[in-house]
């Protein structure tokens, strides 16, 4: 996130236009303003070579009227409590757009993992997950695996948690390995999902699959899972890029073939059957969709203006400014919303988390097909209301999802 764009702010912003078009009781709005639950740890850490570092942590429980919290840790450089807060707000979305009974939280640690050994990491991890453990369980708060986490590091936290309790908690957390409760299309969902509402997306603008060019900003997990979904599906992938740089090739480029030069180089800059570009040139080329699937705030008024594309996909969660919106909105570019886009993640998760709590296994298959199934649904639901209320697909996705967590939060009423 740019040191310009505070993603909190952000977010109050987007909640808060949507809030005058539904017409939202006022002490709605002014909970809904706010986190309910804001932990900050100081997590102390033996490093390997025997000194101790204090690394601070956070847990936030945006909402939670509709169900449990759901929502991922990241390890990053960059975290702090305001960026927490943000995606924790996006999630209560997220959720209550795609219609699975969880409300919204987000985790992160300050670290910089890249610099850190395995062991220090699982480490740090297991101290984290013991300081917030009073505060997640399965009926409560279901963390996951976000920026710079993965499988392991659920399994290290269902392990911890699991020792606290005196049993296997495997519904925990979500994003496990599959032999510890972990449910098959879980690492591929996030991509998987951006890459059926594009597909969505052309067919409601006519636009044929085998035509369709696309750029990937952004080639970690999300951005890989998309690109060779894409790939395999017939779109032509012709660019991509990570934090070093882009490559560009307008002929497609073989997702698999990028992902064994980045693994052997640490970057996809360098591709041998592609041309270097920055990522502002990737964000500007001339394609038919464009999937920005690495941070926040990377379209901004400062460069809108230059995108020329035919549909925006946010597979990573803020990356468009409100002022920015607007200008793309005006240009006719249609932009599909992190919190349908890259909503993918949480319902495989929400399956996951079906799966430990009944015990009862899911195939991929069935993953696959319900995953499908409640996106394409969302996609439809958005673009109707889009249609009926004259807006873009962001406020009109806002408005279902906040609907539905007032709609909750009237049911339920205030208590004492």
């Amino acid at each position: 996130m740019s040191d310009l764009i505070n993603p909190y702010s952000m977010a109050i912003e987007q909640f808060e236009r949507v809030a005058k078009l539904l017409d939202l009781p006022n002490w709605i709005i002014e909970i809904l303003k706010k986190p309910k639950r804001e932990i900050i740890v100081h997590v102390p850490v033996v490093m390997d070579n025997g000194e101790v570092r204090v690394f601070t942590g956070y847990r936030v429980v945006h909402n939670d009227a509709r169900g449990p919290a759901k929502g991922g840790i990241r390890y990053h450089p960059n975290v702090n409590l305001d960026e927490v807060r943000a995606l924790a707000m996006w999630m209560t979305w997220k959720t209550a757009l795609v219609n699975i009974p969880f409300g919204g939280a987000k985790g992160g640690i300050k670290c910089n993992p890249k610099e850190m050994s395995d062991a220090e990491i699982e480490r740090l991890t297991r101290r984290y997950a013991y300081a917030i453990a009073d505060f997640i369980g399965p009926d409560v708060d279901i963390p996951a695996p976000d920026v710079y986490t993965d499988s392991r590091h659920m399994a290290w936290i269902m392990d911890t948690y699991s020792m606290l309790k005196g049993r296997p908690v495997p519904g925990v957390v979500t994003g496990k390995p599959t032999c510890v409760g972990g449910i098959p299309g879980r690492k591929e969902a996030t991509g998987r999902g951006v890459v059926i509402v594009a597909r969505e997306a052309c067919r409601r603008l006519g636009i044929p699959i085998s035509k369709a060019t696309v750029a990937i900003q952004g080639f970690g997990n999300v951005g890989y899972h998309a690109a060779l979904i894409a790939h395999d599906m017939g779109f032509r992938v012709v660019a991509v890029s990570d934090s070093k740089g882009g490559i560009y090739n307008p002929n497609g480029l073989n997702p698999r073939k990028v992902m064994e030069h980045k693994k052997t180089t640490g970057s996809v800059v360098g591709f041998k059957e592609a041309k270097s570009i920055s990522n502002e040139e990737l964000l500007e080329l001339n394609v038919d969709i464009l999937i920005p699937a690495a941070v926040e705030g990377v379209i901004t008024a400062r460069n809108a203006d230059r995108i020329n594309v035919k549909i925006i996909v946010e597979g990573a969660n803020g990356p468009t400014t409100p002022e920015a919106d607007q200008i793309l909105y005006e240009k006719g570019i249609m932009v599909i919303p992190d919190i349908l886009a890259n909503a993918g993640g949480v319902i495989v998760s929400y399956f996951e988390w079906v799966q430990n709590i009944t015990w009862t296994p899911w195939s991929l298959e069935k993953v696959r097909r319900e995953l499908e199934r409640i996106l394409i649904s969302a996609f439809n639901e958005v673009v109707k209301l889009s249609k009926e209320r004259e807006v873009n697909l962001r406020e009109a996705a806002y408005m279902i999802a906040i609907n539905r967590v007032s709609e909750a939060m009237k049911a339920r009423g205030l208590w004492p």
